[in-house]
């Protein structure tokens, strides 16, 4: 199997096209074959070698690496449609000599006027086919007076596409509905529909995999490569990812890029057991492995139904992915500020401790400024909870700490002389944590022992007392 993945590098990768290239990384791999990047970079655009390499940093984070490409070359480059143009031209020009191409010379204003008339009448709108009928002295004419042209495929009137789509089924398209199109621009350009089917064809890419958005695309690039005597891949057409309001998962409707999230601290692996499940079921819901993914990967189970992008799940993965994370790597990706107020001989002990606490390195952060910062000060909700506590509760666990100071199974354990009037054991152990951590929840007592140390507990707890002393 041969699948690929062809951006158009207008913009950096948000997850919804990320989506479209792991699935296609995910089939290759599970079938032992090759995965395929392309670059679709014909449009008259700036910017593009910026957002091809952004994306190509994109793909290398998610470990999603290509066989064939920029910059691993393979048999069937170059990889880019911008250095592609000789080979366009050249079927250009087998499609001009058997007739099955012509030139258009409407303008932009006709055509729309053409559009809103069809459209008027109840009838889809499909080029008339005006220019189709041109003579050979009428076409030179027109380029004598220096008229603009694009070139149009012609479509016969009396067919029905038909193609068996690997995820939507037998589809059925009549070519009367489809009309003649655009296959190069007036500024001489490849039109998507085009160069995308003819690459296809040429770089022996045996299943296209790509958004249902693209479905009506597919009757149109058949009847090309069958003008052209060229394969025709497999298709598969699955539903887009959308957001809360069901729109297409863009920017606009607040989606991230790859950039974004990978700044905030996401975890490959967590964006890729993430994306997988995406509009696609697995029977195993660990964190898996890319490799694994690849092998439970099945066509048969891709939704047919858009799929709704869930932070709450994309969370849960990225949790997922730390607890499974070695220390080493996960002491690296806390970062710099981190590892400025965590002590060399703490660092291990400090990881294996919020591994369960954090999501993103700004919370790594927020846990060594407990445990070892120098300005340690109650505020908002454990500010409260001390000042409104019940009782005595702090006093005497303070009492039980300078007796036993060096005991790291005495936090959280109930006093000896029985629980406090007035606060059940979880209110005990939310009041405790939020006298020494300014949280309600937490790493587990005998670890905040060990990285806190007796006398920032003593120091900390007499503090919470002179605070609910004074709010009484």
């Amino acid at each position: 199997m041969r699948t690929r993945f062809a951006p158009s590098p207008t913009g950096l990768l948000h997850l919804g096209n990320m989506r479209t290239a792991l699935f296609n990384y995910l089939l290759a791999r599970g079938a032992h074959g090759a995965f395929l990047l392309r670059i679709e970079d014909t449009d008259a655009m700036r910017g593009h070698e910026k957002y091809a390499q952004a994306l190509m940093q994109d793909l290398e984070w998610l470990e999603l690496r290509w066989d064939e490409g920029p910059e691993r070359g393979g048999p069937a480059g170059p990889y880019a449609q911008s250095q592609r143009g000789a080979i366009y031209d050249k079927h250009f020009a087998e499609l001009e000599a058997s007739g099955l191409a012509y030139p258009c010379f409407c303008t932009e204003h006709e055509l729309k006027v053409e559009r809103k008339t069809q459209l008027a009448s109840g009838q889809p709108p499909r080029y008339s086919g005006k220019c189709r009928r041109l003579s050979a002295e009428e076409v030179e004419e027109r380029r004598a007076r220096g008229l603009a042209a694009t070139l149009r495929f012609r479509v016969a009137d009396d067919r029905t596409v038909e193609f068996e789509d690997r995820v939507r089924g037998p589809q059925r398209f009549a070519s009367a509905d489809i009309g003649d199109f655009v296959i190069r621009r007036s500024d001489g350009t490849p039109a998507f529909f085009f160069c995308n089917a003819v690459d296809d064809a040429l770089m022996g890419v045996t299943l296209v995999l790509r958004g249902e958005d693209h479905l009506t695309n597919t009757p149109r690039q058949l009847l090309l490569l069958e003008a052209l005597k060229l394969a025709a891949p497999a298709y598969a057409h699955i539903p887009l990812v959308v957001g809360a309001d069901g729109a297409p998962l863009s920017k606009r409707t607040g989606s991230k890029s790859l950039q974004e999230l990978r700044d905030a601290g996401f975890l490959p692996l967590a964006i890729d057991n993430y994306l997988a499940r995406v509009g696609h079921t697995y029977n195993d819901n660990r964190l898996l492995p890319l490799s694994d993914l690849a092998a439970q990967f099945d066509l048969a189970r891709v939704h047919h139904s858009p799929a709704r992008f869930d932070e709450a799940q994309l969370l849960h993965w990225q949790r997922e992915a730390l607890r499974h994370e070695s220390t080493v790597a996960l002491w690296r990706w806390m970062g710099d500020e981190v590892h400025k107020l965590v002590p060399g001989n703490k660092q291990t002990d400090f990881v294996d401790t919020v591994r369960a606490n954090i999501v993103f390195p700004g919370d790594a952060l927020r846990w060594a400024q407990v445990f070892f910062g120098e300005d340690f000060a109650l505020t908002g909700e454990a500010r409260e909870l001390i000042k409104e506590a019940p009782g005595s509760y702090l006093e005497r666990y303070l009492e039980l700490v300078k007796q036993h100071p060096n005991d790291p199974m005495l936090l959280g354990r109930d006093l000896p002389s029985g629980p406090a009037p007035g606060i059940t054991r979880g209110q005990r152990f939310q009041l405790l944590r939020a006298a020494l951590t300014n949280s309600r929840h937490g790493p587990e007592f005998v670890r905040l022992h060990h990285l806190l140390g007796t006398e920032r507990i003593i120091k900390r707890l007499e503090d919470a007392i002179k605070l609910h002393s004074e709010a009484s």
